[in-house]
């Protein structure tokens, strides 16, 4: 226990990542650690897609970068080598919390394997738009999906950054 207290207290977004890809295994266990996110009444709501070739990772931060309205260049995934998209059945009621909760534990479980993640918004808007609808069909995912959010992973450049101090005044008791 003392062990995922300890990876929740020192994971954190990391900004800077390296360029080589992390090994098959590291992100197949981060991947399989999403999928034991808790879900609303166990229905398993959220999927995830793995992106590593380089061309539709560039051509999705890309897309994301434009629809931040970051100038041309700019690297929203800031040079991870993954990405991990997760998407929400949209018929469910809790869709988007329980790929929150997949967001959350693909952050742990890289970090718990070395490695760096961060995660990135406009999925949703991305999603949205008709070429990622049409990628959805040819990956055969029938139905319709909210985006998430992204979880860039890959080795850091860098240290660990120092976690900011917590706010007082966010627990209460009765």
């Amino acid at each position: 226990m003392e062990q995922i207290l300890k990876a929740m207290k020192e994971r954190r977004s990391i900004r800077s990542f390296a360029s080589e890809m992390p090994p098959r295994e590291a992100l197949d266990k981060i991947l399989e650690a999403g999928l034991y996110a808790a879900s609303g009444m166990g229905r398993q709501a959220a999927i995830a897609i793995e992106v590593t070739d380089k061309k539709t990772r560039d051509e999705l931060a890309d897309d994301n970068r434009a629809i931040g309205g970051w100038q041309e260049g700019f690297d929203p995934f800031y040079g991870a080598p993954a990405v991990i998209i997760v998407l929400a059945d949209k018929s469910c009621p809790t869709g988007i919390y329980d790929g929150s909760l997949m967001m959350g534990n693909l952050m742990l479980a890289a970090h718990s394997l070395g490695l760096g993640s961060i995660w990135i918004h406009r999925a949703k808007e991305e999603f949205e738009m008709p070429k990622y609808k049409k990628l959805l069909k040819e990956l055969g995912i029938e139905g319709e999906w909210e985006g998430v959010g992204h979880c860039a992973v890959g080795y850091m450049k860098g240290p660990l950054p120092a976690p900011p101090a917590r706010k007082e005044g966010r627990i209460y008791r009765i």
